[in-house]
């Protein structure tokens, strides 16, 4: 056999050897970044933000293209959701990781929104409350915030978001004004649950201030 002859058929053989391969290392290293970025998201119950995926690999143009292929759900501005989410079964709550997220995970649900959460007392608000700390510049007309620097003492976390304590959402609903029926029913409901006792509660109060100690007072002097 002529060797020049020889030598084509082996360049041509190694051509697509060589494309089954590159092929393959993408297809690895594609799963690779779709295992990391599940692993991130499951962890917030499928959410993640532009920031998080630029960090596991997936530059800005990937993200465009995952969304509009219909893989990744837009839920906000640099905020995202795994499609496969929609076929999973939700929690009632699940909605406030995206504005943890939203948040750039300094924000806290706090307030009437925590009393909702905790299932204690009944509040039921139209609007999202968080706490930020001062200097927080997020703004969004669906959220309402609150400025304070939070003791770890006073927050929980749970998957994906943080939330403030039964105890200290009372006391800050009482201190904001909330009606003074909110504050007496979420009184009420944790004494009946045997979480906290009457200096608990009249102590939180006073941590923030006459106004919060008042309306604590006034729902503990409602309680039979």
């Amino acid at each position: 056999m002529d060797s020049t002859y020889s030598q084509t058929l082996v360049l041509r053989d190694n051509i697509p050897q060589t494309k089954a391969k590159f092929e393959v290392f993408m297809a690895t290293d594609r799963k690779g970044l779709r295992e990391a970025l599940w692993q991130l998201a499951s962890q917030q119950r499928g959410y993640f933000t532009a920031a998080q995926a630029l960090k596991v690999g997936y530059s800005y143009q990937a993200q465009h293209f995952h969304v509009r292929q219909g893989n990744w759900g837009r839920v906000d501005r640099g905020v995202f959701r795994l499609g496969e989410y929609n076929y999973l079964p939700s929690e009632a709550d699940d909605y406030l990781v995206q504005w943890y997220l939203w948040g750039k995970e300094q924000a806290v649900v706090s307030h009437l929104s925590a009393l909702s959460v905790h299932e204690i007392g009944i509040a039921n608000p139209a609007d999202i409350h968080l706490t930020v700390p001062p200097g927080f510049r997020q703004r969004s007309s669906a959220v309402v915030l609150h400025f304070a620097e939070l003791a770890t003492t006073d927050v929980e976390q749970r998957l994906g978001y943080r939330i403030t304590t039964p105890l200290r959402a009372i006391a800050e609903c009482s201190s904001a004004g909330a009606d003074q029926d909110v504050v007496d029913s979420a009184v009420a409901d944790l004494l009946s649950r045997g979480e906290v006792t009457r200096k608990q509660l009249l102590e939180a109060g006073g941590r923030l201030g006459p106004r919060a100690e008042l309306g604590i007072e006034r729902a503990l002097a409602a309680q039979p």
